[in-house]
């Protein structure tokens, strides 16, 4: 066994550091070698080194560099090292952190976590919260709550007798809403299509002034970090009307929401910590493996009341905090040991320093783009760029070019109306001579038109 996790181990540590290096995606030959793995279910078994060492030699070639720097994509962070190997640790324990009392370690972990988590981003301490996979299980479970607390003031128990002959549910949310918000909507049964959607600005904001009248039980979606400018919703306005009738306000900040961990960003957040329940990842800007996303709910009863079931044989009584308690899921990893490794060795001024650097190498990205004739369409406040090049098809050449040539990726996309190279920056290990390797290709690009 010590044999083959120390090979492991080497195996990773070479992988990683191979990353500056390499091309940011794999290339043909490598992602074609990934037919030698699909081999008729071995009859007789294989030495556990030999397996080690096809998934490496055959499966790592074949990854997309999105641990490294160059990877702007989507909005994914990479995973900081001190993560990588508190997550490595947390397997070897392998706690089904469902239960306080079988695992207390992990269970503990994940209460502080949380309450780190609060003190950072300036939510009330006593709000309930769950980790879970990523945004649109975070989503779902604060929806959840938000379901259950709603109807319940209308005297309906929704978990006990669930939406058959339910009071109806008025969602409200701003046309740039993000797919997750919708998935969620769609799994909880309130249906993707018979939202209320209200019209948004030219940075993707929604605005106050269209919200409509409520009545009956209502929940309203905002957004901290529009997935393609960056931008937030007016949470202030929003939230006082919503609130003055009688409506529940979800935020989904997948990776917006981290900006209330900066003093420098905080702003955008204002007001944010007005709202009922929020969504976020830990594994875009906090930096953690996949998979990590969060559920906070400042009516934490609501949650438990959501997401807890019970049965003879499950050890649930007691003050403790059970983590199974508050999530979809009873069996699953303790995910929050590595946001716990995460905030514990970045400390305040380390993530706000991580989350800061990453909006400026986007603002420089903005800047010398620009500079260099190209359209940037959104105000860079966060860590977001939609940069074009002419028209549509130059863009979409242009973008296409980057990908294959590797030196960084970037992803296309359409925003109202404009078709566009989408630069998201959310990783800890970009660098200053990332995004100038990064400006340099694309600039090459541009002149060949």
């Amino acid at each position: 066994m010590r044999d083959l996790l120390d090979d492991a181990a080497r195996r990773a540590v070479r992988y990683l550091e191979s990353l500056p290096q390499r091309g940011v995606a794999p290339t043909d030959d490598a992602v074609a070698r990934l037919a030698e793995l699909d081999v008729p279910l071995p009859q007789e078994p294989q030495a556990s080194e030999e397996t080690l060492r096809q998934l490496d030699s055959i499966g790592s070639p074949a990854t997309m560099a999105t641990a490294g720097g160059r990877f702007f994509g989507f909005v994914i962070g990479g995973a900081l090292p001190i993560t990588v190997a508190s997550n490595w640790l947390a397997t070897a324990w392998d706690q089904n952190t469902g239960l306080h009392a079988p695992t207390p370690a992990t269970a503990e972990l994940e209460r502080i976590a949380l309450g780190w988590m609060l003190d950072l981003l300036g939510l009330p301490s006593t709000c309930g919260g769950a980790f879970v996979t990523g945004a649109t299980m975070a989503n779902f479970s604060a929806l959840a709550a938000a379901r259950h607390a709603v109807l319940s003031r209308a005297g309906w128990d929704v978990e006990g007798d669930g939406l058959f002959g339910a009071p109806p549910i008025t969602v409200v949310l701003g046309e740039e809403v993000h797919p997750t918000v919708l998935k969620a909507l769609g799994m909880l049964g309130l249906g993707r299509n018979r939202v209320l959607r209200v019209p948004v600005d030219e940075q993707g904001r929604l605005r106050a002034d269209a919200l409509p009248a409520l009545n009956g039980p209502a929940i309203v979606c905002v957004q901290a970090g529009n997935v393609n400018t960056g931008a937030f919703d007016p949470f202030e306005p929003v939230i006082a009307a919503a609130h003055a009738q009688g409506a529940w306000v979800h935020v989904d900040g997948a990776f917006g929401l981290w900006a209330a961990a900066s003093p420098a960003l905080a702003h955008l957040a204002a007001g944010i910590g007005g709202a009922d329940s929020w969504a976020t990842d830990a594994h875009k800007w906090l930096n953690v493996p996949y998979d990590s996303g969060v559920a906070l709910v400042r009516d934490a009863p609501a949650l438990r009341a959501a997401m807890s079931v019970s049965a003879a044989y499950l050890p649930t009584e007691g003050a403790v905090r059970n983590p199974g308690d508050y999530t979809p899921e009873l069996s699953r990893r303790a995910r929050g040991v590595d946001v716990w490794a995460a905030l514990r060795t970045l400390g305040r001024t380390g993530l706000a320093e991580m989350l800061d650097r990453s909006c400026r190498h986007a603002r420089r990205f903005a800047h010398e783009l620009q500079a260099s004739g190209a359209t940037v369409h959104n105000d860079v406040v966060l860590n977001q760029v939609l940069v074009s090049f002419g028209n549509a098809q130059t863009t979409r050449r242009l973008i296409d070019r980057l990908q294959r040539e590797g030196t960084c990726w970037c992803g296309p996309t359409v925003w109202q109306g404009h078709t566009a190279m989408r630069i998201s920056v959310c990783s800890w290990a970009t660098t200053d001579h990332d995004v100038e390797r990064s400006l340099q290709a694309i600039r090459r690009l541009m002149a060949q038109g």
